[in-house]
């Protein structure tokens, strides 16, 4: 448990936990990772926990710092301000001792939450959004991504790469969970309001989840995104070049800026989830097509050429329409639908190059 000024709520924590090791008829320990200022160390030490004081601040960081120092086979965490219900233990140890799952989890949601536990904006659009969000980028499959009683083995822990310190810690080991095909199995459990002084500040802290979600995933972040921007521009792009009516509307000059610029804001946006996924060894790596071609089939040499004979074809056209300026005697040229591609097809072809120089030098 890691705590933070829990002193009226450690001592019931113990207890249940102290219940639970009775139920399951075996040994543990109990480890408290404490930065209190009260009286928390002292009340889990007279009860027989172990008390360890990490080095450093942050939720996160007291889990792992408790983690190396943990000696069991298996291991629960929980909060300390008597939310969990430590006597519920069992019923997770049991999924993961039998094999059943590699990590096992109390579900608030599916569960029942007790008047008060849970602020209405984190039940009802807080948390479920989170575990959305981590259910669609890395495939976690939980109804409650932020309940905070979990079991899991030392195999499973060691398995997992984890790194946060911060609040995004519980974000993580479900990232890393889902990422490394870890088994995860929940249970309904009762959510009881806390003891104490709350520490979670709601808008900051779940936007660092959010966020640690996002970069961590660069596929759903920029490529698919850029992919689906970069299509529908050049569908626009064809449909505006060609004249080709949409019902009583067809599409013009104007129709065919918006494509372009559709077209090379998704090619860069697209462009970014490869770097990302080569640079910053992101928990759940970019696996579209486009990333997955960008990053494994093209070299330096292939993605040059391929921009050069795109920058080569816009740069044709573009010195054709300068020389029609020069021979009409530097007359205004109309701007035509070709111009655009032209021009579009020059700034594409010197992404390209770029780009390429750019993916190889980070992946070096």
């Amino acid at each position: 448990m890691p705590t933070l000024n829990e002193e009226q709520g450690i001592a019931e924590c113990v207890r249940r936990i102290k219940n639970a090791l009775v139920d399951l008829e075996m040994t543990g320990e109990i480890i408290v990772s404490d930065s209190s200022t009260d009286r928390t160390p002292e009340i889990a030490n007279a009860l027989g926990a172990r008390v360890v004081v990490p080095d450093k601040p942050g939720y996160g960081y007291a889990y792992m710092y408790a983690f190396e120092r943990a000696r069991g086979d298996y291991i629960a965490i929980g909060d300390a301000d008597c939310t969990y219900d430590f006597e519920e233990l069992p019923k997770l140890y049991d999924l993961v001792a039998n094999g059943d799952a590699d990590m096992a989890m109390g579900s608030r949601l599916e569960g029942e939450i007790l008047p008060g536990s849970m602020p209405k904006l984190h039940e009802h659009i807080g948390n479920p959004l989170l575990t959305k969000f981590l259910n669609v980028f890395y495939r976690a499959g939980v109804s409650d991504a932020h309940s905070g009683m979990r079991v899991f083995s030392k195999d499973a822990l060691e398995t997992m790469d984890l790194q946060s310190t911060g609040m995004e810690f519980a974000s993580e080991m479900i990232m890393e969970a889902g990422a490394k095909d870890l088994e995860i199995e929940e249970i309904p459990i009762t959510y009881h309001p806390r003891e104490g002084e709350a520490t979670l500040e709601s808008f900051s802290d779940g936007w660092r989840h959010v966020k640690f979600m996002l970069v961590n995933a660069p596929g759903q972040l920029f490529s698919i995104p850029g992919m689906l921007l970069g299509a529908l521009g050049m569908l626009v792009m064809g449909l505006a070049y060609t004249g080709v009516q949409l019902g009583p509307a067809s599409l013009g000059l104007n129709s065919m800026i918006a494509g372009s610029l559709m077209t090379l804001v998704g090619y860069q946006v697209a462009s970014l989830g490869a770097f990302a996924t080569v640079a910053s060894d992101p928990i759940q790596k970019a696996n579209d097509p486009f990333t997955t071609w960008l990053t494994q089939r093209v070299s330096l040499e292939r993605g040059a050429t391929i921009g050069l004979a795109v920058f080569a074809a816009g740069a044709a056209y573009a010195a054709l329409v300068v020389g029609q300026w020069f021979t009409a005697g530097f007359a205004s040229i109309p701007v035509a639908e070709a111009n655009i591609a032209a021009f579009t097809a020059i700034i594409l072809g010197i992404q390209m190059i770029f780009g390429s120089f750019f993916l190889s030098s980070i992946a070096e």
